[in-house]
């Protein structure tokens, strides 16, 4: 056992957050008075954060990204005043809420210029998202640039390596892409410590908040990526999933993400935690302020052919025809048309941890609608989801936790108070135990895909989707977040998954019931943790869960389900 070098890594994380604030601009620096404004300020949104924008960037960071690309093609917008409209809000939105990692304007802005006089020479956009700015997770590698991940003894470093041949010089693959396809990278947002908790917060710069309600958390492992995006920091950015990592903080933040099935976008030379464990991979995974603009950059990077440099993804290019298929079976206000309608189930609770009543009055919501629009609803009823919790939970902690231990011997900073007893250092699973648990997963895998089969024994339509909950509860509150199976389950099965916004709780209406009885120790530990007051105002989000490869599938259900909500006013 090592004594943990406090003054070393403080210091370290110190000067590296000072050295990120140190980029912002002076002109866009808030005053002392401003940051204090902001602390106590429930909600950051809308005209909070507004009023320290111009009129001109307000009409930029308000368009929808698809838009926006149609803009600068069209010599509407240059590239230089979109990316200088994008860093600005970026700046002011880490100022008041705490979440990036890296800051590189100066790059983006540099990139911008060279971008705006390629259109002036040639007439011509560069690639299909010419100007467009994208956030990242700080997962993402890009050149002359930090990848910190959240651990201090990554700092200066690639991963941990000093190698100068390393260190700033590499670009994860879908970085390559996305700068081929003509977009601007600027930021790079924060991250729980290990990736693996439904918070955000880390020794580095500390605990990101909700921008909706300060009283609550952004969720994790993306949760940085959600509260810039909810800010209009970014319109669409990229993050990853090994357990909910996109779609908590989607949900947390009222926004929208795709968890695709993992071999679907290239996650070549991107930095992750036990990067050994394949079983059940990490995807990589898009957040985005609407359902286009996720579409636009998830199409325009699958337009790469990127399994040609990443030998795991599968060679399926973007399956416009699928999306139109399914979008066909709908009017444009999202009702049923005459074509076949959708068929979604509806999980109301796993039967393990209840959903409190922000998360069930949002379900109800979502069923009814869809009902009145004349499409099916049925009952969800799969074989039981604790199976794949316990299963996805013994893998990510198979090698008992030493490469979250290497990494933080690096700079000696201690595992945050939140995971010190999960991933505390034990011996590594067994390979006979880890080959025992693969056959059980992929049982439970077989067993899943079975009982969708069979829903179409009443009426020959199989299931389209899943109306799900992300988690028993709308964005949490720190510290309170006790059942993560209602993602966890979908990345063992490796399914597709959208999140959608529905509403938001309103202690008016969303009242505990006095007389539950909890199922079990956790169930209670979960509605004891309700509070109305706290939670008033907080976004609900719901997952619609398709299986593996329906990406462009989901997308489109997800499209007509919001569209359902949009037309009966339940926003």
């Amino acid at each position: 056992m090592f004594l943990f070098r406090d003054e070393t890594w403080k210091a370290k994380a110190e000067a590296k957050t000072n050295a990120t604030l140190g980029k912002i601009a002076p002109e866009w620096r808030l005053s002392s008075k401003e940051l204090e404004k902001a602390a106590q300020q429930r909600d950051l949104t809308g005209p909070f954060i507004e009023q320290y924008l111009e009129e001109e960037e307000l009409r930029i960071i308000k368009l929808d990204a698809t838009t926006l690309v149609s803009k600068l093609r069209k010599g509407e917008f240059t590239a230089k005043e979109v990316t200088l409209a994008f860093c600005k809000t970026a700046a002011v939105a880490h100022q008041i809420n705490n979440n990036l990692h890296e800051i590189f304007f100066e790059q983006a802005i540099q990139r911008a210029e060279e971008l705006d006089r390629y259109y002036h020479e040639h007439g011509t956009t560069v690639g299909l998202l010419h100007g467009l700015p994208v956030s990242l997770k700080d997962q993402f590698h890009v050149k002359g640039n930090d990848t910190t991940m959240g651990y201090i003894g990554w700092i200066g470093t690639y991963e941990g390596n000093k190698d100068p041949d390393l260190v700033h010089k590499i670009n994860s693959q879908v970085v390559s892409e996305l700068l081929e396809l003509g977009a601007i990278l600027y930021c790079k947002t924060s991250l729980p410590q290990t990736l693996l908790f439904g918070e955000t917060v880390n020794n580095l710069i500390g605990r990101t908040l909700n921008p909706n309600n300060q009283n609550l958390s952004c969720g994790g492992s993306s949760g940085g990526e959600g509260a810039l995006q909810v800010l209009r920091g970014s319109l669409v950015g990229f993050g990853t999933d090994i357990g909910g990592s996109v779609r908590i903080p989607a949900a947390f933040n009222g926004i929208f993400s795709i968890r695709p099935t993992h071999t679907r976008l290239p996650y070549r030379n991107v930095a992750n935690v036990i990067p050994g464990e394949t079983t059940y991979p990490s995807t990589i995974g898009i957040l985005g302020t609407s359902l286009g603009a996720i579409e636009l950059v998830f199409s325009a990077v699958l337009s790469r052919q990127p399994w040609l440099n990443d030998p795991v993804l599968a060679p399926i290019s973007w399956r416009q025809s699928l999306l139109d298929e399914t979008l066909a079976r709908a009017a444009p206000d999202g009702s049923a048309n005459g074509n076949t309608p959708l068929k979604l189930g509806i999980y109301w609770t796993d039967n393990v941890v209840t959903p409190q009543p922000p998360i069930q009055r949002g379900l109800r919501i979502v069923v009814d609608a869809v009902r009145k629009a004349g499409h099916k609803i049925v009952e969800w009823q799969p074989p039981d989801q604790r199976t794949a919790k316990r299963i996805h939970l013994a893998f990510l902690k198979a090698d008992g936790g030493h490469d979250i231990h290497k990494q933080l011997r690096l700079s000696g900073e201690p595992l945050i108070p939140q995971l010190r007893e999960t991933f505390r250092l034990r011996d590594p699973m067994s390979l006979i135990t880890y080959q025992e648990l693969t056959v059980e997963g992929r049982d439970y895998e077989g067993a899943y895909a079975d009982y969708w089969n069979s829903t179409a024994e009443s009426d020959g339509q199989l299931v389209d989707a899943v109306i799900m909950p992300v988690a028993p509860h709308a964005a949490v509150i720190p510290g309170k977040y006790y059942h993560t199976a209602y993602t966890e389950s979908i990345n063992l099965l490796d399914y597709s998954a959208v999140v959608i916004p529905v509403t938001k709780a309103d202690k008016s209406i969303d009242i505990a019931d006095p007389n539950y009885t909890p199922l079990n120790d956790v169930d209670a530990k979960n509605w004891a943790a309700y509070d109305a007051d706290i939670y008033d105002g907080a976004p609900v989000g719901v997952q619609l869960v398709a299986r593996k490869y329906d990406e462009e599938k989901i997308l489109a259900v997800g499209r007509i389900v919001y569209q359902i909500l949009k037309t009966a006013g339940a926003r």
